[in-house]
């Protein structure tokens, strides 16, 4: 599910992102997507290529990964994200969820971190 009013656009510096079309109020589920869940074998391959900058932890034990479908992987990062997401490990899904209301035509941002505003470095700013 992603709501219509969602879409993607090109961004000033992050290449693209998500953005949506109409005014959106905090606590608005946006987006729930499946994902893939892989094993940590193939998170051993996956770390080799572009894929690595897109996959998700997963599981309680955080010793599987995940690639979400629809929007997820276009979402850009902010420590003071405007949204969050959540893992659903039994349904295989992720959803994404407002913080705040949001303006129309503002970019929807996540926390790569996995709270919205947890302000830990991320592997591509820690070199």
């Amino acid at each position: 599910m992603i709501l219509p009013c969602l879409f993607i656009a090109p961004t000033n510096e992050m290449g693209r992102g998500v953005f949506t079309s109409e005014k959106l109020k905090a606590g608005t589920v946006i987006e729930i997507a499946p994902v893939i869940v892989m094993t940590q074998q193939d998170r051993v391959l996956i770390d080799q290529t572009l894929l690595h900058d897109y996959i998700f932890e997963w599981g309680d034990h955080q010793d599987q990964c995940c690639m979400a479908l629809g929007y997820v992987p276009v979402y850009n990062h902010s420590y003071k994200s405007n949204c969050e997401y959540e893992m659903d490990y039994d349904n295989h899904t992720i959803s994404i969820k407002t913080v705040r209301d949001i303006k129309k035509g503002e970019e929807l941002y996540i926390n790569y971190n996995g709270t919205w505003n947890d302000e830990k470095k991320l592997w591509f700013e820690a070199k």
